[in-house]
C-alpha cells in the first residue's frame, strides 16, 4: 500500500512529512477565521480555488480512497475526491466535531470518530477509539511528575497549545494562571514558546516548546530506567535538540537522581541541589567549587524557572539556585559537601 499526503506548504505539514519519509503534494489554503476580517476574506478566497489545486493531484496521483485528517486541509481535498467518484473519509481526534470536519462531512462517505459524538451524519459514523503509537508508554505516575518537576501530589492542569501554536489559548493560559494557580504543565508550540516563558513567574508551571521536547523528556525516563549511564543519556538528547534550542529545559528532577546501574560500584546519577541562604557555594562561581575537588559535571543551573544546561566554569551561583550535578555516588556526596559548606 502506498501513501501520500497534502497539505499546505505554511504549515507544519511541509516540515513534518518529508521527515516522516513520505511524498507530499502542496496546495494553497488557510483556516477561516471566526470574525469577519481581511484574514477571513482571503481564506474564503483560497478555498474557492483549492479545489480545483486539490482536483490535479488526485488525476496525477490515482489514490483509491482519500482520508481528510480532520484540519481545515482536509475539506478541499475531501470535496474534490468526492466530485471525481474517489471514496472519502474522515477522521476527527478530539471529543468534539471540528468546524473543518462539519464542513467536509456531508462529502465523506465514512466518519471515523475517536469519541461518541452527536452528529447528523450518524449512517457515515464509526466509533473506533484514538490509536496510540507503540513507542508512547505510559510511565509511573510519580516519575513522570518527578521527570517533569512538578509536585509530587495534587492535580496538574495540562495545556497542549498545538505544534504550530495555538495562541489565543496559550495567551489566556498564561496571563491566567502565570502568577499563581494550579501546577501547569504547558506545551505551547514552537510559536508561542518564548511568549509563553517570559510570562510566567513561578517554578511549579513548566513551559515545553513542542511535544517533541515532551517526548524527549520520556526518552530520558525510559533510557534511564534501562540502565544507560545518566551523561550517555544527557549526551544524546543533547545532539537530538542541539539544532532547535538553546536551552535545555524541564529534563532534570527537583531531587537526588535516580541510580542508572545499582549493581556497579561507579554507576552515575543525576542529583539537583537547592543552595539555601547561607550556602558556601553562593557567590562564587562553578570554577571555584571544582576547586575544592567536586569531581562532577555540572549539567544545568536552574534560575527563576530557567534551566541553562552545561553552565560555563565562570558561572557564578545564587542563592535559590537549583544545582543539577552528574557522577558517581561518592562524587555527589562530596560536591554537595563542597556547595553546602564548602
Amino acid at each position: 500500500m502506498d501513501v501520500t499526503f497534502a497539505g499546505s506548504p505554511d504549515r507544519v505539514e511541509a516540515r513534518l512529512v518529508p521527515e516522516a519519509g513520505y511524498e507530499l503534494d502542496l496546495f494553497r489554503v488557510s483556516g477561516l477565521p471566526r470574525r469577519p476580517s481581511l484574514a477571513q476574506l482571503r481564506a474564503v478566497m483560497l478555498a474557492a480555488g483549492a479545489p480545483r489545486a486539490c482536483r490535479r493531484i488526485l488525476r496525477r496521483r490515482r489514490p483509491d480512497v482519500v482520508l481528510g485528517g480532520g484540519g481545515f486541509v482536509a475539506g478541499p481535498m475531501v470535496f474534490a475526491a468526492s466530485t471525481m467518484r474517489i471514496p472519502t473519509a474522515l477522521t476527527e481526534a478530539d471529543a468534539h466535531f471540528g468546524l473543518a470536519n462539519r464542513i467536509a462531512a456531508p462529502f465523506a462517505r465514512r466518519i471515523f470518530l475517536s469519541y461518541p459524538l452527536e452528529t447528523r451524519h450518524r449512517s457515515k459514523v464509526r466509533v473506533v477509539g484514538r490509536p496510540i503509537p507503540e513507542r508512547s508508554k505510559a510511565v509511573p505516575q510519580a516519575e513522570a511528575r518527578a521527570l517533569f518537576e512538578l509536585p509530587h501530589e495534587g492535580p496538574v492542569l495540562g495545556v497542549f497549545g498545538a505544534l504550530a501554536g495555538a495562541k489565543a489559548l496559550n495567551e489566556f493560559v498564561v496571563d491566567t494562571w502565570g502568577a499563581s494557580g494550579p501546577p501547569i504543565l504547558h506545551v505551547t508550540g514552537r510559536r508561542d514558546f518564548d511568549l509563553v516563558r517570559r510570562r510566567v513567574q513561578r517554578d511549579d508551571y513548566r513551559v515545553v516548546p513542542e511535544t517533541l521536547e515532551a517526548s524527549l523528556m520520556l526518552v530520558v525516563q525510559v533510557l534511564l530506567l534501562l540502565k544507560l549511564p545518566a551523561s550517555k543519556v544527557m549526551r544524546t538528547v543533547a545532539e537530538i535538540r542541539a539544532d532547535r534550542y538553546a536551552t535545555l529545559r524541564s529534563v532534570f528532577r527537583h531531587e537526588g537522581g535516580r541510580v542508572v546501574d545499582e549493581t556497579h560500584s561507579f554507576r552515575e546519577e543525576l542529583r539537583s541541589i537547592l543552595l539555601p541562604p547561607g550556602a558556601w557555594a553562593v557567590g562564587r562561581s562553578i570554577e571555584e567549587v571544582r576547586g575544592q575537588g567536586a569531581d562532577v559535571s555540572f549539567a544545568a543551573v536552574r534560575r527563576h524557572g530557567i534551566t541553562g544546561r552545561q553552565p560555563e566554569p565562570g558561572t557564578v551561583l545564587r542563592e535559590g539556585d537549583i544545582v543539577v550535578i552528574d557522577g558517581t555516588p561518592e562524587a555527589l556526596e562530596h560536591a554537595e559537601a563542597v556547595l553546602l559548606g564548602g
